[in-house]
């Protein structure tokens, strides 16, 4: 994952609807791998685990929004920058410098979520 969402999140939701992945979750909120994605059934993560796209994985944080990292694509293939960065009042969309991904990356993220 590329992008986090810092604790200095307002909660606001500007940036849910921003994400071409559907990557971003309200504190609390389940998620899954299907949401916004060509991701249906059993398939194979390409960390080489086996999920099904359609079960309800837990929150990553129960009290601010978050991303999902395995969905996160840094808007690689849809926009020229991460739209949650561009629309945040707070500026707490933030790249991860713990996590560093390439281009090439997050472009094989995007093709495999999307069936490309």
């Amino acid at each position: 994952m590329a992008i986090i969402i810092t604790d200095e999140c307002i909660n606001c939701g500007a940036c849910e609807p921003e994400c071409p992945n559907t990557a971003i979750y309200e504190g609390a909120d389940d998620w899954r791998y299907k949401d916004g994605t060509a991701l249906r059934g059993k398939v194979v993560l390409p960390s080489g685990e086996t999920v099904d796209a359609d079960d309800p994985q837990t929150p990553i944080s129960d009290d601010i929004y978050y991303i999902v990292p395995g969905k996160c694509t840094e808007c690689k293939g849809f926009h020229e920058e991460p739209q949650c960065a561009a629309v945040c009042p707070v500026d707490c969309c933030v790249p991860d410098d713990n996590h560093v991904e390439s281009e090439e990356t997050l472009l094989n993220r995007q093709a495999f979520l999307h069936n490309e």
